[in-house]
């Protein structure tokens, strides 16, 4: 494999590899000639995100809970712990799961990478920065998180793996790092996921109204899919443990997405302002100086064209928007 570094791996372990990022992120490493091993248990990974990989070879997949030990059929060098619910209707809904895959499964993942000498990167994700009050935010900033609102499970399963992933680093000399997701888009993305994306291009292609929480003044950094995959291999190439933001510093309001998903949609929908959830962060931009010094990385793939590629393929899977 290929990246700003050169570091190639024989047999990656993707934990949530049938998960959105999870599923983008195997098949990237088969195209670049790496084994891959996804261990997911469907309970918010979808098997026709990896239905196309199945009879490919070096691909094998292990359906098991990372909350419980598992095993797989030889040492990888490169485990990717990608096992989480990740959308708000998914942590919502399995609140206990969410924060097992953080804090059990990350021990898993960790113990696999120790044994196997392997290299190891903990997903976490800019909810560590709850509702910022330093913007944009760098990897130096602890954040403004409730440890006991809605988000918590999300939130705090994610900043309990950076601690384990630190530890695990200092205490036994893992080579693990921590890369923080913001606001990843593409395809694979489920319909009612309760994702702003996703859910704006669902309702725009159904002709529904587009629902803007609050006043549709709060904004999110959209960092197209390839942008993150290429993201998250460089990190795993260099070495930096981290944590190291994975972002698109392009900030846009809510309002202004509804707006352009309905303007590249083609959508007859209206917008309806709808009551704003409890923590809804006012501001998401992540400060990418790390990334683009250390990694060489920076996003190439702007809204525009990101929203175009996304709509596209919703297009062309509709059970995807029901």
């Amino acid at each position: 494999m290929t990246t700003a570094f050169s570091r190639s791996w024989e047999h990656a372990v993707v934990t949530g590899g049938a998960g959105f990022v999870g599923s983008h992120l195997c098949h990237a490493l088969l195209d670049s000639g790496t084994a891959v091993t996804c261990v997911d248990d469907f309970s918010t990974g979808r098997p026709e995100n990896i239905s196309g990989l199945l009879d490919r070879p070096g691909f094998t997949l292990v359906e098991a809970n990372v909350s419980e030990p598992f095993s797989v059929d030889r040492p990888p060098d490169l485990v990717l712990h990608f096992a989480s619910p990740a959308s708000p209707a998914d942590y919502l809904r399995l609140p206990l799961h969410t924060l097992e895959a953080g804090s059990l499964g990350t021990r898993h993942a960790l113990a696999l990478a120790h044994r196997s000498d392997a290299r190891f990167l903990f997903a976490s994700t800019s909810e560590v920065y709850g509702d910022p009050q330093q913007h944009p935010q760098n990897e130096r900033y602890w954040g403004n998180v409730n440890p006991v609102g809605p988000r918590s499970v999300y939130d705090e399963a994610k900043r309990f793996g950076e601690a384990l992933t630190t530890a695990e680093a200092e205490v036994h000399g893992t080579d693990a790092g921590i890369v923080r997701l913001f606001n990843t888009y593409g395809p694979r993305m489920r319909g009612h996921d309760g994702r702003a994306v996703p859910t704006f291009v669902r309702q725009a292609l159904s002709g529904e109204p587009l629902t803007v929480t609050g006043d549709g003044l709060q904004t999110r950094s959209l960092c197209y899919i390839d942008d993150t995959v290429r993201g998250i291999l460089a990190a795993a190439a260099h070495g930096l443990r981290g944590p190291v933001n994975i972002g698109n510093p392009t900030e846009i309001t809510m309002l202004e997405l509804a707006r352009l998903v309905i303007e590249l949609t083609g959508s007859g929908s209206e917008i309806r302002f709808i009551e704003r959830p409890t923590d809804d962060p006012a501001v998401r931009c992540p400060d990418i100086t790390l990334a683009r010094d250390k990694l060489e990385w920076e996003p190439r793939v702007d809204a525009e064209e990101g929203l175009r590629r996304t709509i596209a393929w919703f297009r062309d899977h509709e059970d995807s928007r029901s």
